[in-house]
């Protein structure tokens, strides 16, 4: 099967999925109507077939909402979270449509369509359930197929540093995706490979190498400080050959995704950082972390009696480590954590923890591995010291290392530390590149928003649910 004739049936079997599932709902809706005296006492609706008429529009208001709101033009790795709003309110906007279709007609006529109002909550929201469902078994047999070779891309690289290598590593970790790595352009200089990729040439060459290696994608990833008239070059040489081209974006451009346009008595200018929106935010972000630690405390409780006395048989020591760390605004504060090593871990001086740190006891392997030994942390979120969603805090050692090595490094501390991040949901968590770590961290310090904490957080419990019940999550970037 050809690369066009495949995507192609990628979007035509997501909308005829749809559609189905939009039909089941809408005759579920029926019967559940028949059936339940909600939300009035239950009366004869009459035969389902005086409804298939305004079911075909039911199903043909949701193709069409959901083809506007790009439901069936998504990037590969969509967020789960992201889709859901944007289904739930893609069924809305079409469940009203067909409502307004049903009161325009003409009553007592051939032409009358008739939609009560039991039918439309019920159809309303086993739409919404059933799709989202139907997505997600949807996308997990596409992602099957595209790990078997079906509708992949053989993509090139453009690129080097640490920006490339991100790009190549994200790729061969995520099969899933359906990219097979060609190779890259304009590697280091001597360098047959990099991370695993061949080099193929060099970027003058880049227009022949696409067309000799039949490349369907080119992603530029150029080191930062790259001049634009650069980018733009390569830009044209990849067009010569018909592919598809994304850019990699630089730090300026990575942090700024949510810039605002303001003025200057009618000279336009880029708003980056509005700091009177500053304690709006940390207000609405503390009455948040309040309710969740206090929730969260209360809650896993129990739990973490258990573990306490787990952490106690097996090894000597406390049940808690803390841990100083420098947060808001380079203020430094002691950071709780279960205890997951030996008593005297840290008699040689405290360093940076590894994978497979042979310090670690048996039940501390398995609360890293988990992230459960992060929990006493909503002990620090409830007083103040952290946050649920924010740059992950660091010892004070390692934050005089990296400011002078960094640039930015310490805006991350314009925001308090999280217990979980926009870094770490994205793999960049532990033993992995502090650079491209802080560029994350940058992005969500300059782009804040509730929705944007809400996200994390969902993305964050999704993945530890699936690490406590032994599932690897083939795409904990997506939710």
């Amino acid at each position: 099967m050809t690369l066009t004739r495949s995507k192609a049936l990628l979007n035509l079997s997501k909308a005829a999925l749809d559609a189905v599932l939009a039909a089941v709902a809408f005759v579920l809706g029926y019967y559940l109507r028949e059936t339940l005296p909600i939300p009035a006492p239950s009366v004869g609706l009459g035969p389902f077939s005086d409804f298939i008429p305004m079911m075909v529009v039911q199903v043909i208001s949701v193709l069409a909402v959901f083809y506007f709101t790009k439901l069936y033009h998504q990037a590969r790795a969509v967020s789960r979270v992201d889709e859901l709003t944007t289904i739930f309110g893609s069924v809305s906007i079409a469940t009203m449509m067909t409502v307004a279709i049903s009161a325009l007609t003409w009553r007592n006529t051939p032409f009358e369509l008739d939609f009560p109002r039991g039918m439309i909550l019920y159809a309303w929201e086993l739409a919404i359930i059933l799709i989202v469902l139907g997505r997600e078994a949807h996308r997990r047999v596409w992602h099957r197929l595209r790990m078997r070779g079906v509708g992949r891309d053989r993509v090139l690289v453009v690129g080097s540093g640490e920006a490339a290598q991100a790009i190549i590593q994200k790729i061969q970790w995520s099969p899933y995706l359906g990219y097979d790595l060609v190779g890259v352009v304009n590697g280091s200089e001597g360098a047959e490979e990099v991370s695993g990729a061949p080099v193929l040439g060099e970027k003058d060459n880049l227009a022949e190498i696409i067309e000799s290696n039949e490349i369907n994608e080119v992603i530029i990833a150029l080191p930062e400080g790259t001049s634009r008239q650069e980018v733009i070059r390569l830009v044209s040489l990849c067009q010569r050959g018909s592919v598809a081209i994304k850019i990699f974006p630089d730090v300026f451009e990575f942090i700024t995704t949510g810039v605002s346009i303001d003025d200057l008595g009618g000279l336009p200018l880029l708003s980056v950082r509005d700091i009177q929106l500053r304690g709006y935010r940390r207000s609405l972000k503390r009455a948040i972390d309040m309710l969740g630690a206090g929730i969260g405390l209360v809650l896993l409780s129990p739990y973490f009696m258990l573990i306490a006395l787990i952490i106690k048989l097996e090894s000597p020591g406390p049940v808690f480590y803390t841990q100083e760390r420098m947060g808001l605004d380079g203020r430094t504060f002691n950071m709780i954590k279960f205890r997951s090593m030996h008593k005297d871990a840290d008699k040689g001086g405290r360093g940076w923890t590894t994978k497979d740190d042979p310090r670690r006891t048996r039940l501390g392997s398995w609360l890293r591995q988990r992230d459960i030994d992060e929990l006493p942390q909503l002990i620090n979120v409830f007083l103040g010291e952290m946050s649920l969603v924010g740059p992950r805090p660091e010892q004070p050692t390692y934050v005089e290392k990296f400011r002078d090595h960094i640039p930015r490094y310490m805006d991350r501390h314009r925001e308090k530390g999280g217990m979980t991040g926009w870094a770490q949901i994205h793999g960049y968590r532990g033993d992995t590149s502090i650079s491209e770590r802080i560029k994350y961290d940058l992005w969500y310090v300059e782009n804040w928003s509730l929705w944007l904490d809400i996200k994390i957080l969902v993305r964050t419990v999704f993945s530890t649910v699936l690490a406590l019940v032994g599932i690897r999550n083939e795409n904990s970037n997506a939710y």
